[in-house]
């Protein structure tokens, strides 16, 4: 409909257009003979006289004659149709005024166009019918090919507007039955081109993600369920027998004050451990480093607040920091969880008696923080998979902790556009590395308003 209405109005104004130009050529011609012919008669009225000159007898057809005499009176071909009365203009013309003039005279029936030139004491005058004909023809002609033209065009746009909307009416088609199957294996062929195109390899890339989103998931609920299984077993088993020498009331007897302590411990361990598991589980399973907004942050308050928690969580922990003031562009929470969890897993592995290191520094146009102990380091086999989700080293099975960790500390740093690295420390343990862009410090006027100290030791 589009088409043929673009089509039809196309051709109104192209007709229009080439009417006006038609009928000004047309007129152009018409009255350029009139003029001619003028001159001609002029010429043998002024050789004769204008009482005398010969006017042949009007064959039935063509132009018409009239001769002005001085008086006023008129002279026309025998068998001639009558003209329009002389006008007052060319009767000025016979008297000596005007030399010629052309001038448009219509009856009921009929329209002239006639020249008045001045010929000896009077004039002459040459008409002619106005012959619409042609124009008629044209525009009869011009209707003709804008009806065909509409007819095609609104058959080609059809044809056009199905064949290209064929790919979309499938991409629809492939939508739906995705939304109804819940099938995202199925990616929809890629055909068209430009915009269409486009959309559909959109499409598929939503697709591909869509798969990747329901695998991660996949694979996060069935990791979770083996993690769990472990912890729960073991207080599931420890809470039944609990409960049955509770009820053969042997409780006292068959377990003695340090039994019951040690059971007693296991039993908050196993469910601390179960609290953290199942924190770490809704951290990654959330995703939510992008839903908290980003702060200019002096990265080293981050390091020395996660310092201070985790010796607070496990007071045997001994964490030694040289940081310096590096700011960066990020999540203030997002990057303390982070930071937490490399102390956290330092602080497993170094023995008592050597601290946790901590250090933070700038580096070109880098925050690097760095984060090692003195335990026995991470074997090469193991490296690949370090800041894998639940994997966790064969010698680290013994050790409290879910495989998370890491984890969560390689996609933050990943929001953040930085980079994860493990290698061996100097003291021959573990040293995790995170590069962050490093941004800007704010000016000194905006850190006093807002209280913070300029420098960190």
């Amino acid at each position: 409909m589009i088409a043929a209405t673009a089509i039809a109005v196309s051709v109104f104004v192209a007709f229009q257009v080439a009417s006006e130009l038609l009928d000004g050529e047309l007129q152009d011609s018409a009255e350029d003979q009139l003029r001619a012919d003028s001159r001609a008669l002029a010429v043998n009225a002024e050789r004769a006289g204008l009482a005398e000159v010969e006017l042949p007898p009007y064959p039935g057809s063509g132009q018409l004659v009239r001769v002005i005499l001085s008086d006023g009176s008129t002279r026309t071909p025998a068998g001639q149709p009558e003209l329009p009365p002389v006008s007052g203009r060319a009767g000025r013309v016979a008297q000596g005024g005007p030399a010629d003039l052309m001038e448009s005279g219509d009856s009921d029936e009929d329209g002239y166009r006639i020249y008045t030139l001045r010929a000896g004491d009077g004039a002459v005058q040459v008409a002619r019918v106005a012959d619409d004909s042609p124009i008629n023809q044209f525009g009869f002609g011009m209707l003709l090919i804008g009806l065909l033209c509409v007819v095609g065009g609104a058959l080609v746009g059809r044809t056009v507007a199905r064949t290209g909307l064929a790919p979309i009416d499938r991409l629809t088609a492939a939508a739906v039955r995705v939304a109804h199957t819940r099938d995202l294996d199925a990616d929809i062929p890629d055909e068209g081109g430009g915009e269409i195109r486009r959309l559909i390899q959109s499409i598929n890339d939503m697709l591909a993600a869509l798969r990747d989103s329901r695998r991660a998931q996949r694979l996060l609920a069935e990791d979770a369920a083996h993690e769990l299984k472990t912890p729960l077993t073991s207080l599931r088993l420890n809470v039944e027998l609990l409960v049955r020498l509770d009820r053969r009331g042997t409780l006292d007897s068959a377990l003695p004050a340090e039994s019951r302590t040690r059971l007693l411990n296991d039993l908050g361990a196993q469910v601390a451990e179960l609290s953290t598991l199942a924190a770490e589980l809704t951290d990654l399973a959330r995703g939510d480093v992008s839903d908290e907004s980003t702060e200019l942050i002096d990265l080293a308050d981050v390091v020395v607040a996660a310092a201070a928690r985790a010796r607070s969580r496990v007071p045997d922990i001994e964490v030694v920091l040289d940081v310096t003031s590096v700011w960066v562009s990020g999540r203030p929470a997002a990057l303390a969880r982070a930071v937490l969890n490399l102390i956290d897993n330092a602080g497993k592995w170094s023995p008592e008696d050597q601290p946790v290191q901590v250090r933070l520094r700038a580096e070109g146009a880098s925050a690097v923080l760095e984060v090692d102990d003195a335990g026995p380091g991470i074997d090469a086999v193991d490296v690949p998979r370090v800041f894998d989700r639940f994997y966790r080293a064969d010698s680290a099975r013994g050790l409290p902790g879910s495989g998370l960790g890491l984890s969560i500390v390689q996609r933050v740093v990943d929001a953040h556009g930085g980079r994860a690295a493990v290698a061996r420390s100097a003291r021959g343990g573990a040293l995790l590395r995170v590069d962050l862009p490093a941004a800007a410090p704010p000016a000194p006027t905006a850190r006093r308003a807002a209280g913070e100290d300029t420098a960190v030791s």
